[in-house]
């Protein structure tokens, strides 16, 4: 008989639901009939896979109270964040499904001086089978940028959600299968803790896309490793936001404090750290410390922000807090008094030593740190010194000044005078380097991730100079090579 094991809601601690805990035979058992079901799939073409996936699309819209009811139940977030992170995932799910054969079809290129006689294609194949391992901060909106985009490229799916969020999982399937009869297998979940992940990862898949922690993605990419297995990693960040001197400042406060607190921090692209000019540095604090006095988190559905989600999570948040304080940081709003399980109220923190965890660890939770700095020079050094890369903000009045600042940061997505602007743009790659991963989710390059390039030459005529032939005049041959020589040196 299946173990099985007990979500419980991180608000009150009583019981959201019961799972069963999948083994390695049931994990591939599952890859198995994938693998099946991909084929038929592959066999739907462009435009069979769109009409079903917007068809899904159309139901999870429907159902959207439901879902964001389950997410809410497993996650604390407040009713308007469940929404909005189903909004979000419809959004890719659209974009994915209108645009797989625009990005993903057979196409012609040019075949080039040397090769004027072949007839040059490219396109791209579905990969087969793809394990995707979902988070528990974004249940439903995360594993979607892999999920759809998969999908999308005529990939099955077997899922593995977090262990804290796996009735989001099971709907996501049992809607997908209801929606797109005929195709039970197509998408598949499975459930468990750490075992099953590493189950999944060692099944057989195609590719594995992950989201978690950089430790967890390094022992992922470990059994991946075992076969070759590509994988995608979505790890985190520790994203830093710039304010010029010359930033409107109510703007540039209002957005750090939602991309701070909203989802009680527990966002991997939200903002945690701050660099501002000195010359404005203490009036942007006073505006941000303005803001969070009115926010208090609870368990009333309309709440600015809910709990943390994974309990543990509270004793990061606290050691980053308390080493900065005992560094020599100052709390400009909050303090250990903000802590009062299983919610975190606002921290602010002010002159924050670089080397404190909470300016180089990832925190994830509603605390974040403002330092000031001599210019954006400066700000740009600090924002690339730590070991992520995934997103970054900066506020200018000079719009033209703030692309130039956001070329300069490494992080894979910036926004200028906003915060997560790229998260509801679903035709802009989302991903990191370093600690905070590889690869990319999300647009054209989110589709080709979970897609083979497939390269194609058609001969339309024999050429003059076969170069590809024993029987070629050798002399013909050199000239033509000569030729090509000149040419090159010349160009």
């Amino acid at each position: 008989m299946t173990d099985r094991f007990t979500v419980r809601s991180p608000v009150t601690g009583a019981p959201v639901g019961e799972h069963p805990v999948h083994g390695p035979e049931d994990v591939r058992a599952a890859v198995g009939r994938a693998r099946a079901a991909a084929r038929d799939w592959s066999a739907c073409g462009w435009a069979g896979r769109r009409a079903r996936l917007l068809s899904w699309k159309r139901s999870l819209a429907r159902r959207m109270d439901e879902v964001a009811s389950l997410i809410r139940a497993e996650t604390g977030k407040p009713r308007h964040d469940a929404r909005a992170e189903v909004l979000l995932a419809l959004v890719h799910l659209d974009w994915a499904a209108r645009n797989a054969r625009r990005v993903l079809g057979r196409r012609r290129v040019p075949a080039g001086p040397l090769s004027v006689h072949q007839r040059a294609l490219v396109g791209y194949r579905p990969l087969g089978v793809i394990g995707v391992i979902g988070p528990w901060n974004y249940p439903l909106y995360t594993p979607m940028g892999s999920i759809g985009y998969a999908l999308a490229a005529g990939n099955a799916v077997v899922f593995k959600p977090s262990e804290l969020t796996p009735g989001v999982g099971e709907l996501l399937a049992r809607s997908f299968a209801e929606a797109v009869p005929g195709h039970p297998a197509l998408l598949q979940t499975v459930t468990g803790h750490g075992p099953t992940g590493e189950a999944l990862a060692r099944s057989g898949v195609d590719k594995v896309a992950f989201t978690g922690s950089p430790g967890t993605a390094r022992k992922v990419a470990a059994v991946c490793a075992e076969r070759l297995t590509p994988m995608l990693a979505e790890c985190g960040g520790k994203d830093a936001v710039l304010v010029d001197a010359s930033a409107d400042l109510d703007e540039a406060a209002e957005a750090i404090v939602w991309g701070a607190l909203a989802n009680a921090g527990q966002t991997c692209a939200g903002v945690e750290r701050v660099y501002a000019v000195a010359s404005v540095h203490a009036e942007l604090c006073a505006r941000i410390v303005h803001r969070v006095r009115a926010l208090h988190p609870g368990p009333d559905p309309d709440s600015p922000y809910g709990p943390l989600i994974l309990p543990a999570q509270l004793t990061t948040v606290e050691r980053h807090m308390k080493e900065a304080l005992a560094a020599g940081a100052h709390a400009a709003y909050g303090g250990p008094a903000s802590l009062r399980p299983p919610y975190v109220h606002p921290v602010v923190l002010v002159n924050v030593p670089e080397d404190s965890p909470a300016m180089r660890e990832e925190t994830f939770g509603p605390l974040v740190a403002v330092n000031a700095v001599a210019d954006l020079d400066e700000a740009v050094a600090r924002a690339n010194a730590g070991t992520y890369a995934l997103g970054a903000a900066v506020f200018t009045a000079d719009r033209r000044r703030g692309l130039a600042v956001a070329e300069r940061l490494a992080s894979g997505a910036v926004s200028v005078n906003s915060v997560l602007g790229f998260a509801a743009v679903p035709a802009l790659p989302f991903g990191g380097s370093a600690d905070s991963g590889h690869g990319r989710i999300h647009g054209a390059e989110g589709l080709r991730s979970f897609a083979a390039p497939h390269s194609l030459t058609v001969r339309r005529f024999r050429p003059p100079v076969d170069l590809t032939s024993f029987t070629s005049s050798r002399r013909r041959a050199e000239r033509a090579v000569e030729l090509g020589r000149r040419l090159h040196a010349r160009w």
